[in-house]
């Protein structure tokens, strides 16, 4: 095995390392599998003290019902679902214009409308060109966006005897293009419930990564804590290291600081890493990691203790205890640890991040949550709470915050008379420490998931890059009642008091399809309205087109006042053949921005000359005189003919009377067709000539016309 060892560090180097297919090209998972459950996350050392602790009043629970929650809901849509594999492991990664998801055991990118881009792509497949275990069997995906890269990274669990944990980099800022890849090998031990994070310090900046340990896939030995050569993976170099430190085997589920913001760590600043010890008396544990990937070295800090309040593990044990409506079924709550993510965000004179985990409340789960401060000086709880307003069941939740200090948490809520539903509460800096709002609805299941406890396993909150404000979450749901059928859902929301504020924005569209246009000929333009129903005026800093597209008129200034409108025309001229896409981007200062308009259309390799004809009047049971219709191939490449023929309303009074085209047509040549004009009843008699090819968008047709007399 590819590693070196030196007392409880652990240098690793890949065991295969290689370059994806575009994601765009690789196959889409049709099939899946069949009513597969994913390995279950092994209880960590937590889940025994719900029994061994006495119960203690939880002296944070939100008393104060808080107003309805300030924000306003964006775009929502259905992510990917259950294709035979359960739980959905769902996660997402958000960028400038992209959205990027992976559930188990698949990934797929949208655009932030909900278009789909790419895929889903089964996570074997991404990860095949690596061979071995991470092309046999995936499970724990995550996904990161590196803001201050512009790349995506992507990771997951391989199996097959043994372990690896596989991951994937994005050559450039493009989801659906190649990523390199690499396999870091565990033997057999099991690196479970992997979570990754962004630290993109000056010098030895990481790629975060916590595992928690399990010797033969069975006995808990202790958490590894480590970062990847952050580095030399956007290099793509094959010799990426990954450092890790081991914590005893009292010490499970740490969490890894991820960036939100535009603020990267001060250099030197060490990993940091964040585990919830004990329920009872509460208690957080921090770690942190110092990297040296030159000389191959690191140095993990002691535990530093922070007091929290005390709690109840969640179901008593941190187990399953969510009842459903209309089910006996009960859901798991993975109410031992931490859960996903610890978002960290860097300001100028201090260190935020949030976290949160289920715990019991009166016999409900609820969701326990914290601010931290200044984790990589003198630690502080800043404010923590519970959530629990009433009845209903809340976990698998979310947490992150905004440039503005909002913090937001997303959740799976669920009681005897409703189905699993999707929702999320937050809080603004105005509120009383350690209260949330009234939480909204993102979507309510219609069903309730059957014979299965497995719920989640964790979920996504992501903060938009674009303009820091815009929160978006992604958890599972039911559509209806049943067992490895879950489905996922997407949705946005923002706090008003978060960047523009009054400032919203409408498009006439959010996409444009454009008939199909010769390689080199620029289509007639298409409008897009974009409108300003805000209350006060917006800034525009840029309007951009990419692709085949571009931009032929813009009406829209730098600022457009409230209740104003402006237009922006879109030509299409292709530069190959087949299907091509791009985006219509409008970058300004409103919540969700930018905001994006796909574009779509066709480029064809043949163009027929004319496009139409009118063979004149003739007498029924006359033919015409042969007008000419001219073939040529505008492109590189030879195009092959697979029919020639008539259709449409008359094909009879038509035929093709000569042909000089043949089975193909050399790049940059053309050839002729005779059509003629036989009418068998008086009046307009009207047909299409088909030109079937390879040439994309095909097939290619000219409109004919006449009259019978």
């Amino acid at each position: 095995m590819a590693f070196a060892q030196d007392g409880k560090t652990t240098v690793k180097y890949p065991t295969a390392h290689a370059v994806s297919h575009s994601l765009r090209e690789l196959p889409i998972d049709v099939f899946g599998v069949r009513d597969v459950e994913a390995p279950e996350p092994k209880p960590l050392p937590l889940r025994s003290h719900g029994v061994l602790a006495p119960v203690r009043p939880d002296l944070v629970l939100q008393q104060e019902i808080r107003p309805n929650v300030a924000a306003t809901k964006g775009v929502d849509f259905d992510g990917t679902g259950a294709q035979g594999s359960a739980p959905s492991d769902v996660n997402l990664a958000v960028g400038p214009n992209h959205i990027v998801q992976t559930v188990n055991v698949r990934l797929a990118v949208y655009n932030k409308f909900g278009t789909l881009l790419s895929g889903p792509t089964n996570l074997t497949t991404f990860f095949a060109p690596l061979g071995g275990n991470c092309a046999a069997g995936a499970s724990d995906p995550i996904v990161n966006y590196d803001r201050l890269a512009d790349r995506w990274v992507i990771s997951d669990i391989g199996f097959l005897n043994t372990f690896s944990e596989c991951v994937g980099v994005s050559k450039t800022s493009d989801p659906t293009g190649a990523y390199t890849l690499y396999a870091f090998s565990f033997g057999t031990t099991l690196n479970d419930y992997p979570k990754l994070g962004v630290w993109p310090t000056a010098t030895n900046s990481a790629y975060l990564v916590t595992y928690n340990l399990f010797l033969n896939g069975q006995i808990f030995n202790g958490s590894d804590l480590c970062g990847f050569d952050r580095t030399k993976m956007l290099a793509g170099n094959a010799s990426a290291a990954q450092i890790c430190k081991s914590t005893p085997n009292t010490e499970g589920g740490y969490l890894p600081s991820d960036l939100d913001g535009p603020t990267p760590p001060a250099d030197g600043t060490p990993g940091l890493f964040v585990d919830w010890q004990n329920n009872n008396p509460g208690q957080l544990l921090l770690r942190k990691l110092a990297l040296n990937f030159a000389a191959g070295t690191a140095t993990l800090s002691a535990a530093t203790s922070i007091s929290v309040a005390n709690s109840a593990l969640a179901c008593g044990n941190g187990g399953t205890c969510v009842p459903q409506k209309g089910t006996t079924q009960l859901l798991d709550t993975l109410g031992d640890r931490l859960m996903y993510r610890m978002g960290y965000r860097k300001f100028a004179d201090h260190e935020r991040l949030v976290i949160n985990h289920a715990v019991d409340n009166g016999g409900r789960v609820a969701v326990r949550w914290y601010e931290l401060l200044d984790l990589s000086g003198a630690v502080r709880v800043n404010q923590q709470g519970t959530f629990a307003p009433d009845t209903t069941h809340r976990w698998m939740a979310s947490a992150a915050m905004d440039k503005a200090n909002d913090i937001a948490i997303g959740y799976s809520a669920s009681s005897s008379i409703i189905n699993p539903a999707i929702r999320f509460t937050g809080r603004v800096p105005s509120d009383p420490a350690g209260t949330l709002q009234t939480e909204a609805s993102i979507l309510e299941g219609a069903g309730s998931q059957t014979n299965l406890s497995r719920w989640g396993d964790y979920t996504a909150l992501q903060v938009d890059p674009s303009d820091d404000c815009t929160f978006w979450y992604t958890n599972q749901y039911e559509k209806v009642n049943g067992s490895f059928n879950w489905s996922s859902h997407i949705g946005s929301f923002v706090f008003s008091n978060c960047g523009a504020g009054g400032t919203t924005v409408t498009l006439s569209t959010t996409k444009l399809s454009f008939s199909k246009t010769v390689i080199g000929v620029t289509s007639k333009p298409k409008i897009v309205t974009w409108t300003n129903t805000g209350t006060v005026t917006l800034n525009i800093s840029s309007i951009v087109a990419s692709g085949d597209f571009a931009i032929s008129n813009n009406t829209c200034g730098a600022t457009v006042s409230p209740g104003a409108s402006c237009t922006v025309s879109v030509t299409f001229k292709p530069t190959t053949k087949g299907l091509r896409q791009g985006n219509l981007t409008f970058s300004d200062n409103a919540p969700g921005s930018p905001q994006v308009v796909a574009l779509v259309g066709t480029g064809t390799a043949i163009k027929l000359t004319p496009s139409s004809l009118n063979l004149g009047t003739v007498t029924v049971g006359n033919s015409s005189s042969p007008q000419t219709i001219t073939v040529t191939n505008v492109s590189n490449a030879t195009v092959t003919f697979t029919s020639i023929g008539i259709a449409g309303l008359n094909p009879a009074d038509f035929s093709v009377s000569s042909n000089t085209c043949g089975l193909t047509l050399a790049g940059g040549a053309s050839c002729t067709l005779g059509i003629r004009f036989k009418p068998t009843v008086t009046g307009i008699r009207k047909a299409t000539l088909q030109v079937k090819d390879d040439g994309g968008g095909s097939p290619q047709t000219a409109a004919l016309n006449g009259t019978g007399a």
